[in-house]
């Protein structure tokens, strides 16, 4: 009933999609559209401010505010763009250098910090739990929890950011915050410049991180619409951020047990040519780290985030059976086609959903900290 519905949900969009096609144009276009990488002599994209000489602002006649008093405790950080301009001016360039040299080697590592934040706000909330290596007190964090080990990348970026962080403003950026700009910089070179967005900071990093709580609070790639609704329902994020969201799945690759294996179907309106050709990458053996091969998400454009993601979906080759799941409903199959055909508005609301997210459940002074080190808690 769900593959009729589904189907019957597509025919009736592309029987407007010629009226659509003539007013945006086609979908095939928008990747090659895409400015060129920026190089590092390039001027920096328009949210990071400059290393040297920060644009300030002219002086002040008014009366000066007096200094707030310190919050409590209790009180939830607010969020701010520019929020260390003062106590460590050059930590977003920093960051995005990191970035940047990671991903001109390697795409993927970019798609993986993607990942890396929504696995982390998603969990404990935007607190940088999924960073922390097992202990003696804790053997079993969040990280090595199925739907992060082995597949969740980046954590060497964050590693190389924070270091250098510390050796210029010690004890200042945290861990979260590190996340957070990392995913927008990812965002940026992976989209070549057109997923360009002001990222709010001031975000405490978190002291617990446990196993159990990414099995239960990530969305397993088998999930239903009405699942999938409901755990974003959960993290204040709405319908059209789960379809917004998804389209990360653009780029990246996939283990083969996400989709092969005993709990994780093949998503039933899969292109049984598609179908063919990506099994025939996956082998038939036991999933361990050494026989679990990958595929990569997307076959047009591997290494570009963008839209086409949303027509592989329409043309049912797709991984993941919460991928075709956006089909299953008038209302998110008609999303799915607006973002197809218009590109550069869905590049303006991944922006802003992930911002959004990036706000889920914030740690306050009383359970949250800023670590010296990503991978362990303060003493």
């Amino acid at each position: 009933m769900g593959l009729r519905m589904a189907n019957l949900a597509v025919l009736v969009l592309f029987a407007s999609i010629g009226a659509v096609a003539a007013q945006y144009g086609s979908p095939d276009a928008a990747p090659g559209s895409a400015p060129p990488v920026p190089s590092p002599r390039d001027s920096v994209p328009s949210y990071i401010s400059p290393v040297v000489a920060p644009t300030a602002s002219p002086p002040s006649t008014a009366t000066p505010t007096p200094p707030r008093p310190n919050p409590s405790p209790s009180a939830k950080p607010s969020l701010k763009v520019g929020y260390y301009q003062s106590s460590c001016p050059r930590a977003e360039k920093i960051i995005m250098q990191a970035v940047r040299s990671a991903t001109s080697k390697n795409p993927g590592i970019g798609a993986g910090l993607i990942r890396m934040h929504f696995h982390d706000c998603f969990v404990q909330g935007c607190d940088a739990s999924v960073l922390l290596d097992p202990t003696p007190a804790n053997p079993q964090p969040e990280k090595l929890s199925p739907p992060n080990f082995p597949s969740l990348r980046g954590f060497e970026v964050i590693d190389v950011a924070k270091e250098a962080l510390e050796k210029v403003c010690p004890g200042r950026v945290s861990c979260a915050d590190i996340i957070a700009f990392a995913a927008r910089d990812a965002s940026f070179f992976l989209s070549r410049g057109r997923i360009n967005f002001q990222m709010p900071a001031g975000r405490l990093d978190g002291r617990v991180s446990l196993f159990g709580e990414a099995l239960t609070f990530l969305p397993p790639p088998f999930f239903n619409l009405s699942q999938l609704v409901a755990n974003f329902k959960a993290k204040n994020l709405d319908e059209d951020d789960l379809v917004v969201l998804s389209g990360a799945h653009s780029i990246g690759v996939s283990h083969c047990s996400s989709f092969t294996g005993p709990l994780a179907p093949n998503p039933p309106a899969m292109d049984p040519a598609f179908a063919t050709k990506v099994l025939s990458q996956c082998p038939l053996l036991s999933p361990n780290i050494s026989g679990d091969p990958t595929v990569m998400q997307d076959i047009v454009t591997p290494d570009l985030l963008d839209s086409r993601y949303y027509t592989n979906v329409l043309k049912r080759k797709v991984l993941f059976a919460s991928d075709a799941a956006l089909l299953s409903s008038q209302q998110t199959s008609i999303k799915v086609l607006e973002n197809v055909f218009m590109p550069s508005r869905w590049e303006m609301k991944f922006a802003k959903a992930m911002v959004k997210m990036a706000a889920i459940e914030l740690k306050t002074a009383a359970n949250g900290e800023i670590r010296k080190t990503c991978r362990v808690i303060n003493n």
